[in-house]
């Protein structure tokens, strides 16, 4: 059976009993009940929602930049369609209440005026507001406290808004994929020795905020729910991954719809781990006696970049009882590492020469995450690119900064995190690979842009670029 008969013997019946549910308690008008049929890939057969909010950033790098080569390069990265993310309560409303960005209402009827006829249009949504959000970082924490007062406002002022919003007939026909709270379940995984993430853990903050937006959002007919997974350099060691498929098994067993609440998984929001590293296809080969995997770089990691480390998740998800219609999207929009310093292949005699001399993925340490030196933006958002994958997509808006390189006053719950401080020297012992002069996280770093187009892999413009990006808006 495909996973488009299987996404319909498994998930029609419940719809339609969803969908009768919400109707008798006069949630859901008739109107609303008549949306397209659902999608089993909600990217396929559709277009994308081009974010003027990211149209208008790329235009402001292009008037700076004077190269006519890259301000082409630039005008063809605007043409891309990028996520949205509702970071605040604000953030749904925009206007001078979101430093002039649009509102969740302004973007979906934008979507509705860029539908073409007869072609369905997906817009992609970030839901990150969680209590506590971010708990093993700084850089982009939240408004909401990690509290009881917290969680009652981010359901009620937050994935309530969204969800009334997103329930309005009028955008039955636009495809709604959501990303669930990035970093939030990973954090639970792996992060429980901080204490703000063993806080988050004991009072359940985290876990009924995520059930809660998740039931809310999947009530509605036309969207799709993707969880946040982390990274292959976060998550892809054995016992984490486990460790991740259980919790998330656990979380999603006790919503209403159960696992059939999911959609999929969003791998590498935000981060910049390559999609293959293509000199070393075998973490497991031998260099000098030893394998590769237990290099210094990769530390017995095997899965050394995201295509290995969706297609080992999806294993492991539908071993675990998950429907085997699940799907992944990997977030491309700077995991690139084109440019002169891309390596074409790998040699030496032991691991770690070996290693460092092939990868494209030229950190210092895996774990270094805020605005990256050196990275580049990926593959253009893509459709059903291959395997169990539904899309590419750029979820990050390639250009924006992930937290400042210095502290920086706000009125928006941002720390300063020295991990994008560029002279830090990790607990790992090694620089944090940042950018100097970044700005607070979420706002336009137009140096760091310019260094994504130039290190471009594909190169913008060149025709696997253009291809790609072509078959994303058909």
């Amino acid at each position: 059976m495909n996973i488009e008969s299987f996404e319909k013997s498994t998930r029609l019946p419940f719809r339609r009993t969803m969908i009768a549910s919400l109707l008798g308690a006069g949630l859901l008008t008739a109107a609303a009940a008549q949306a397209q049929e659902r999608a089993g890939n909600p990217f396929v057969g559709a277009s994308s929602y081009l974010n003027p909010d990211y149209t208008k950033d790329v235009n402001f790098s292009i008037s700076k930049v004077s190269d006519p080569a890259l301000k082409q390069k630039m005008k063809i990265v605007a043409g891309y369609p990028t996520f949205v993310w509702l970071d605040s309560i604000n953030a749904i409303y925009g206007g001078a209440r979101n430093a002039g960005l649009l509102g969740l209402t302004a973007h979906l009827n934008n979507a509705l005026a860029q539908q073409k006829p007869n072609t369905p249009i997906t817009v992609g949504l970030v839901i990150y507001d969680i209590p506590g959000r971010d708990c093993h970082a700084l850089a982009s924490n939240g408004e909401l406290p990690l509290t009881q007062a917290g969680l009652t406002r981010y359901k009620q002022q937050y994935i309530d808004v969204i969800a009334g919003i997103l329930a309005d007939p009028k955008y039955k026909n636009i495809r709604i994929v959501n990303v669930i709270e990035p970093d939030s379940l990973p954090n639970l995984v792996t992060n429980l020795s901080t204490p703000r993430c063993a806080q988050a853990q004991s009072t359940g903050i985290y876990e009924e905020g995520i059930k809660y937006a998740v039931d809310k959002l999947h009530a509605i007919p036309n969207t799709y729910n993707y969880l946040d997974i982390a990274h292959s350099g976060w998550l892809g060691w054995n016992n984490n991954m486990t460790a991740a498929i259980s919790l998330y098994t656990q979380v999603f067993q006790s919503t209403a719809a159960g696992l059939a609440s999911v959609d999929g998984f969003v791998t590498n929001t935000a981060n910049v781990t390559p999609l293959t590293e293509p000199n070393l296809p075998n973490p497991d080969l031998t260099v000098g006696g030893q394998p590769i995997k237990s290099s210094r770089f990769y530390q017995w990691n095997p899965n050394f970049d995201e295509s290995h480390y969706a297609e080992a998740l999806y294993n492991g998800f539908v071993a675990a009882g998950w429907r085997n219609s699940i799907g992944f999207i990997i977030d491309t929009s700077r995991n690139g590492w084109g440019g002169h310093n891309r390596p074409t292949s790998a040699s030496g005699n032991d691991i770690d020469t070996y290693v460092n001399s092939g990868r494209i993925d030229r950190r210092d340490h895996r774990g270094n995450w805020c605005n990256q030196s050196g990275t580049g933006i990926g593959m253009p958002p893509t459709a059903a690119p291959g395997g169990h994958l539904h899309a590419y997509a750029f979820v990050k808006q390639p250009g924006v900064s992930d937290g400042s390189s210095k502290f920086i006053k706000n009125n928006q719950g941002k720390g300063f995190d020295r991990m994008c401080d560029p002279t830090y020297t990790t607990p790992d012992g090694v620089l944090s690979d940042a950018l100097p002069n970044a700005p607070l996280s979420g706002a336009w770093f137009h140096n760091q842009f310019v260094m994504l187009v130039n290190n471009a892999y594909p190169a913008i413009g060149s025709a696997a670029s253009i291809s790609e990006s072509e078959q994303a808006q058909k």
